[in-house]
């Protein structure tokens, strides 16, 4: 089925969810629209930038068609004038049959186009869209216009359909889909003892300096234990010097960004997997964070905050251990106590066949084929 796969920017290597879709979805029988590409194509799929250089015929009617959209459909993302013509003209070419748009705010810019060419579309809430952007009573009215245009919505939590759903925004054919890992490629492996790896961001939802803190004050009867950061942002340099502050530079290494076959390795020798995620001050949340489904996969104990899907992924005092958003004592808390557990191979073994049965990608990838060929069957999956 051939199916136009609709992002922001394109190619994003760390958009893994994203990039398997392009690269899997319906046999790879996929085109990519992309709000800005940025010159690299890595499957050699056709691309269409939405946001290119406007003519000079559309960049005068701007004010006009930014004003009738935000009046007619609550939003001034959609395309307009030649721009919109063009994105026709590349649809009918390519012979789309289905649209799925990844993230609920690239749903808004396509589903007139897709409902004016006949063609089915989907979207995926991811995190962002159905948490900090629902702030804005524009985007609430916005998602809620855009609901009837839709064949379908999927999920990676039922947290963020709850989100939704308290801000008004419903589809009768909702699904809850996990992003997924691949199982076969993230596997455990040799485990250093009481070693600790944290992904992401260094932004407030993932709150890396609570981490540190945690880490250190819960391991200082234990100089062999050690912690890796793999990401970069904002946090990194305060981080650096909370470290040092500390004195805990000998125990913690900040590896900045990697490739996501890096985060793979160090997963796989890792015991403990964590991650503080919190609502951050604009309201921004996580959905079910792609690097826990990882860490399952790779044998890792996960110790982790009652947030967003999190505690849809883990099972605490079975497959990790859950504390409160901002609960730094208990997070410390929840550190020892992992390190302290006689069990911690079988918890260890219960993650893995967590993600085995629930996130393998491949699996959850057919799900969302089935659900999409379903729907446009006629009937419910």
């Amino acid at each position: 089925m051939r199916t136009a796969i609709g992002t922001s920017d394109f190619h994003v290597p760390g958009e893994t969810f994203i990039n398997r879709h392009v690269a899997h979805m319906f046999g790879g029988d996929t085109v990519v629209i992309c709000g800005r590409f940025n010159g690299t194509d890595p499957y050699g799929k056709p691309i269409f930038e939405r946001r290119a250089r406007l003519s000079a015929a559309d960049a005068v009617a701007l004010p006009f068609w930014a004003l009738w959209n935000r009046a007619r459909h609550a939003t001034s993302r959609l395309p307009y004038g030649a721009g919109r013509r063009a994105l026709l003209d590349f649809l009918k070419d390519q012979r789309v049959e289905v649209i799925l748009a990844e993230f609920g705010t690239q749903a808004l810019a396509l589903a007139p186009v897709a409902n004016d060419a006949g063609i089915p579309i989907f979207t995926y809430f991811r995190g962002t869209d159905a948490s900090k952007a629902l702030r804005a009573r524009r985007i609430q009215r916005a998602y809620r216009l855009m609901m009837p245009r839709l064949a379908g919505v999927v999920s990676v939590s039922q947290f963020l359909l709850d989100n939704l759903a308290a801000a008004g925004v419903h589809h009768p054919n909702a699904h809850v889909i996990p992003s997924g890992v691949d199982v076969r490629r993230f596997v455990p492996g040799d485990k250093a003892p009481f070693s600790c790896l944290a992904v992401g961001r260094f932004v407030d939802k993932k709150a890396p300096l609570t981490t540190l803190r945690s880490f250190v004050e819960a391991t200082r009867d234990r100089p062999g234990a050690r912690l890796d950061f793999i990401g970069d942002g904002p946090l990194l340099p305060a981080a650096r010097t909370l470290a040092a502050e500390l004195g805990a530079a000998d125990r913690v290494t900040f590896h900045g960004a990697q490739p996501h076959e890096a985060v793979r390795a160090r997963l796989e020798g890792t015991a403990f997997f964590l991650q503080h995620s919190v609502t951050a001050q604009d309201g921004n949340t996580e959905g079910l964070p792609t690097a826990i489904q990882e860490a399952m996969a790779a044998g890792c104990v996960t110790v982790s905050t009652r947030h967003a899907g999190i505690p849809e992924a883990v099972e605490e005092g079975a497959t990790g251990f859950l504390v409160d958003e901002h609960d730094a004592a208990g997070f410390t808390a929840a550190i020892r106590a992992a390190m302290d557990r006689p069990d911690r191979a079988e918890m260890a073994a219960a993650a893995r066949r967590v993600a085995e049965t629930r996130f393998d990608n491949a699996v959850l990838l057919s799900r969302l084929e089935s659900v999409i060929r379903d729907t446009l069957g006629g009937g419910r999956p």
